[in-house]
């Protein structure tokens, strides 16, 4: 489905002027394939969502091939001299996200085109694990914490390649904006971290899942092998990515295990589960909206999306820090998402990537993205940054969840830590609601402030 664009008249809402394109964005975005306009050999329409062809797995590469969770919104003609955030669009920046989730000090609104408050937080490690290489990286990163206001030092930026040689590139272009996104917004809340980009030499699990030992390894001790027991990093492994669950995923929990290391996972972009997400030691990291005013751009709320993702896991029993939810909650198996934060590409992240994507060609190489590929990197910094602050990092992704669902029996202290999300529907036939505390929508719910994580 394609949906004609044209120009309009500004919708006037007292003294300031919105373009009704972006209003009528959120309302006219179509789901288009990028092979689809490839094909084409046309550029798709401005406010068309995008999804890589890097999303989709076949069933055959279930448990056998990684694939991203993202997805991006084709943004109207503008000037490469221009940068964001444009007027009249409110799409999210560092300092609006930070404002929603209280890493600091907020303003009325929240709104992307006057909060220029941005975080300067955040030490020890992250480490984001993807697939293929992306060559612009580096400056990629570099240029995003420009225009941002965000500190950035090239010394504390690092390409690692797990397979000890340089991989191939996606020729996509989905993986590249993957990793673009994901090292961009993890810096964003914490910018003062050390921060590895792990790349693994393709997208099969053999070679993902070796990579994410590779980024434990350089959280602990700043090496990709041969770690000694007594090393004193702490850290974030980020995993945007998965595969669908397979019933020997219980012999692969042990990859994500390691001392002082705190493994995050996307739970992905559609109804269901998705592995590791639904690992015991991985926390899973759903998608939210956040709703904002056609006329102000203003935050109204925060709500479910709809492809969030998430669900009861088909083969991981109930952990123990999940013991105290309902019974009716898990039914005997892990439940997720634990927590979520914005996913919903109609009201992204506005992201810089210069690698090209396939059937998208935009000259201004930002892009507005969404995606639980962007709430699992948001969630990584935004604990790392809490950490920081504490000065206690956890010694493990179990520890970690226990403090959180221990935190979440208080009711003052689950919501001075967390928003809960109590409205909108996910999962297959919309058929899991959020509500009043944890829910299989948004789990625990989103950031609120730097306490409890």
């Amino acid at each position: 489905m394609r949906h004609a664009w044209r120009a309009t008249a500004p919708i006037r809402s007292g003294s300031r002027l919105f373009p009704f394109h972006a209003v009528a964005l959120a309302v006219t975005a179509c789901a288009l394939m990028i092979a689809a306009g490839a094909q084409e050999g046309r550029r798709p329409a401005p406010g068309t969502v995008i999804i890589p062809s890097t999303n989709h797995v076949s069933a055959e590469d279930v448990g056998v091939r990684a694939h991203t969770n993202i997805r991006l919104v084709m943004p109207p003609d503008l000037s490469p001299a221009e940068l964001p955030p444009y007027a009249g669009f409110g799409f999210e920046t560092p300092a609006s996200i930070a404002c929603i989730y209280r890493v600091v000090t907020p303003i009325k609104g929240c709104n992307p085109d006057s909060t220029t408050n941005t975080p300067d937080g955040g030490s020890q490690s992250i480490a984001v694990v993807d697939a293929f290489d992306d060559p612009n990286a580096a400056a990629d990163l570099a240029f995003f914490s420009s225009q941002f206001g965000l500190p950035f030092d090239s010394a504390k930026f690092k390409v690692v390649y797990a397979g000890g040689t340089k991989p191939g590139t996606d020729s996509s272009g989905g993986w590249e904006l993957e990793e673009s996104a994901d090292i961009e917004w993890a810096h964003a809340m914490a910018p003062h971290a050390m921060l590895y980009l792990v790349e693994a030499k393709s997208d099969l699990v053999n070679d993902m899942f070796p990579a994410v030992r590779v980024a434990a390894n350089l959280v602990r001790c700043g090496k990709t092998s041969n770690c000694p027991a007594n090393a004193s990093g702490k850290g974030e492994v980020s995993m945007s990515w998965g595969t669908g669950e397979y019933p020997a995923e219980i012999n692969d929990d042990s990859i994500f295990t390691s001392t002082n290391v705190v493994f995050l996972a996307a739970t992905g972009d559609a109804s269901g589960t998705s592995y590791p997400s639904t690992s015991p030691n991985v926390i899973a990291v759903g998608g939210t909206a956040t709703a904002r005013s056609l006329y102000t751009g203003d935050l109204i709320q925060e709500i479910a999306w709809s492809d969030g993702g998430g669900g009861l896991s088909s083969f991981e029993p109930t952990p123990a820090y999940q013991m105290a939810l309902p019974a009716y909650r898990t039914q005997g198996v892990r439940a997720t998402p634990d927590v979520s934060a914005n996913a919903n590409p109609n009201n992204g992240y506005w992201a810089y990537d210069s690698y090209p994507i396939a059937g998208a060609d935009n000259p201004t190489n930002w892009w507005w993205v969404g995606g639980t590929s962007l709430s699992t990197p948001l969630w990584t910094g935004i604990i790392n940054a809490a950490s920081a602050a504490s000065g206690h990092f956890a010694a493990s992704s179990q520890a970690e969840l226990t403090q959180m669902y221990t935190d979440y029996a208080n009711s003052a202290t689950y919501h001075a830590d967390f928003w809960d999300i109590t409205y909108g529907a996910c999962n297959f036939y919309s058929g899991s609601f959020s509500g009043g505390g944890f829910d299989l929508c948004t789990g625990l719910g989103s950031p609120k402030g730097l306490g409890g994580k």
